[in-house]
């Protein structure tokens, strides 16, 4: 039985991920964190550093800048976490692949499985088409997002810049520009409103053909569903940063 805390444990994925860990039989919530802390069918707590329960994972959705507390929490109890926010900035991102010296860290932008078949789609479809197609991601969210673009736009870029022929640019804005497209950059476009939960779109636009890959998340159960099978995978982990890959491999 994986013992599961949750940061950001009343907040809409918190309590998305306590539904998801109710109806399964191999994990249990035995506390939560939250600036909110009122109680949840388990004790939830203010701060992650007043927890009293042991624990084997943690699973958060809290946001960036609890960050350094949650990887003291882990590092200090020898837990394992699984990281489910975004938005954190390069130096953030660096912090979580030290702390994978010491703890096993599964970290990845999306926790959805069709959004990483999605990255491994876009990777195929790049190698095939090489130079001769431009490509643009354009995503979408709730209105309530702050970052953009999405940290899974970057990393469905990321991942087409792996199998990329040449060096590509990310452009974000060519509203300022007077000048044709470059053919080694990647559009990425960023649209907020009212609920969608998220939406990413890639496009291969060629001579006279256009491609295009895309997925649709219609609620926020796919990214718990796939936050509490990390957790439960990594439970009991060798130190190291995990990822879906590892996961589904």
């Amino acid at each position: 039985m994986t013992r599961v805390i949750i940061t950001g444990a009343n907040g809409k994925m918190g309590n998305t991920v306590k539904s998801v860990i109710d109806a399964r039989d191999d994990c249990e919530i035995v506390a939560g964190v939250d600036i909110f802390n009122k109680e949840n069918g388990f004790p939830v707590y203010k701060s992650i550093s007043e927890v009293k329960e042991e624990a084997d994972v943690v699973i958060d959705f809290s946001n960036p800048s609890l960050l350094e507390e949650l990887l003291e929490y882990v590092k200090k109890t020898d837990t394992a976490l699984v990281i489910g926010t975004t938005g954190y900035d390069d130096g953030q991102k660096e912090q979580i692949k030290e702390a994978a010296k010491s703890n096993a860290i599964f970290f990845t932008y999306n926790m959805s499985l069709g959004i990483n078949l999605l990255a491994n789609l876009a990777k195929k479809a790049t190698e095939i088409l090489g130079n001769e197609f431009d490509i643009e991601i354009v995503e979408k969210h709730h209105n309530q997002k702050i970052d953009a673009p999405s940290g899974t736009a970057l990393m469905l870029a990321d991942a087409i810049c792996e199998v990329t022929p040449e060096p590509m640019k990310y452009e974000y804005d060519r509203h300022s520009k007077r000048e044709k497209r470059n053919k080694n950059e990647i559009g990425l476009h960023a649209v907020r409103g009212g609920t969608i939960v998220g939406e990413h779109e890639i496009i291969f636009a060629g001579r006279d053909e256009i491609i295009t890959l895309s997925h649709s998340a219609r609620s926020k159960e796919v990214f718990a569903v796939g936050a509490v099978n990390a957790a439960v995978f990594i439970s009991g982990k060798e130190p190291g940063l995990y990822d879906m890959g590892q996961m589904i491999d």
